[in-house]
């Protein structure tokens, strides 16, 4: 099954479309109070990453199932270039983006690209460089592997990267959290086994 897809806009447009969209598909698809109350609590999560992106953004949201497993999909256009996003950290005191704190404001800077490429390359191989990122993609289940690895070799960043995801809605209710960009687009799917 795949619903209808729906044009969201990081200024909220179609975002009530987008929830109750989920709640159908779970009404259609029989699932329980609970798998479809974290159905809506992923796409309400997702839509809240879409309403936290810098600038009017529009993207196209969908669910697709298959055998039990439900992907949420986001996919956007990315428009925010390297002079836009070098003013906006500039107003922060600190002269960085506090944004990218916790999990889903770490996926959210996939979404605010400086030059095409992610801002947050450090979530991929600390020390990297931003234009590597060109086109790639990252997995919150090989992200978690990597965070508990560098935990157990006591490497620095690695405490307070564990207590992001342990403080993550997303972290414990979805089963993975996938992110690619291909170009000036950029994904986000969250995949979740529900019954």
């Amino acid at each position: 099954m795949k619903t209808d897809t729906i044009l969201v806009s990081s200024r909220g447009r179609e975002m009530e479309t987008a929830l109750k969209q989920a709640e159908k598909a779970a009404a259609y698809k029989g699932l329980g109070t609970k798998s479809a109350l974290q159905l809506r609590l992923l796409t309400e999560e997702m839509m809240g990453l879409m309403r936290s992106i810098t600038g009017e953004t529009e993207g196209t949201f969908w669910i697709e199932d298959e055998e039990g497993v439900y992907q949420l999909h986001l996919k956007t256009e990315n428009r925010m270039d390297e002079k836009q996003k070098e003013e906006l950290i500039a107003v922060s005191s600190e002269g960085r983006n506090e944004a990218d704190k916790g999990l889903m404001g770490k996926i959210r800077a996939f979404f605010e690209p400086a030059g095409g490429a992610p801002v947050f390359a450090g979530l991929f191989m600390p020390g990297s460089s931003p234009q590597m990122y060109q086109s790639m993609s990252w997995s919150m289940t090989d992200y978690k592997k990597r965070v508990a690895r560098m935990r157990e070799e006591h490497q620095a960043g690695a405490e307070e990267a564990w207590d992001e995801l342990e403080k993550s809605v997303v972290a414990h209710v979805a089963d993975d959290v996938r992110v690619s960009i291909r170009g000036g687009e950029a994904e986000l799917i969250i995949i979740k086994k529900l019954a």
